[in-house]
């Protein structure tokens, strides 16, 4: 399995796909004769693991971008929030003048308003739930993936033969 072509096929999947990967080989690796243990290509498994050791920063970096973009969105909205509150207000002072359609324009500016802040804060709460989603998800990976590197540890330790004992003369 640890020929180029498989090499250049892993190169080209995402994370995901490569650390469903591991876990097949893992899971279909041969057993060793009279213990738990399994056989499994060390050169492989370490190519795969420091293939997705490199991939994992692109999805942090993807991440990062996320929550920039989310703030660059809650300014925008934020934005166009406040232009709408001078906006209304600027229409209210216009119409205050006009003494007959006072309290219609009160009234208006201030649904104008309402509905604006409703606006920014339904987008800004949807932003950050898609967000935090993406978050959640990177997390889960990130502690499985440990588990399964503190697993794949333990394994390899407990797999090693114990020292003869030191001859007696």
């Amino acid at each position: 399995m640890t020929d180029e072509t498989d090499l250049r096929e892993t190169e080209s999947i995402d994370v995901f796909e490569l650390i469903e990967t591991l876990i097949a080989e893992v899971q279909e690796a041969k057993s060793v004769p009279l213990s738990g243990n399994i056989l499994i290509d060390r050169d492989w498994i370490t190519e795969r693991l420091q293939k997705l050791q490199a991939d994992l920063p692109n999805e942090l970096r993807a991440a990062r971008w996320m929550v920039r973009e989310r703030e660059a969105f809650i300014a925008r909205t934020n934005e166009r929030a406040k232009e709408i509150m001078d906006r209304a207000q600027s229409e209210s002072r216009r119409m205050v003048s006009e003494n007959h359609i006072l309290s219609e324009a009160v009234e208006e500016a201030n649904i104008l308003v309402r509905r604006a802040e409703g606006d920014a804060r339904r987008l800004r709460l949807e932003s950050e739930d898609e967000i935090d989603g993406h978050l959640s998800r990177i997390e889960t990976l990130l502690t499985e993936l440990l588990g399964r590197v503190h697993f794949a540890r333990d394994e390899f330790h407990k797999a090693r033969p114990k020292s003869p004992p030191p001859p007696l003369d």
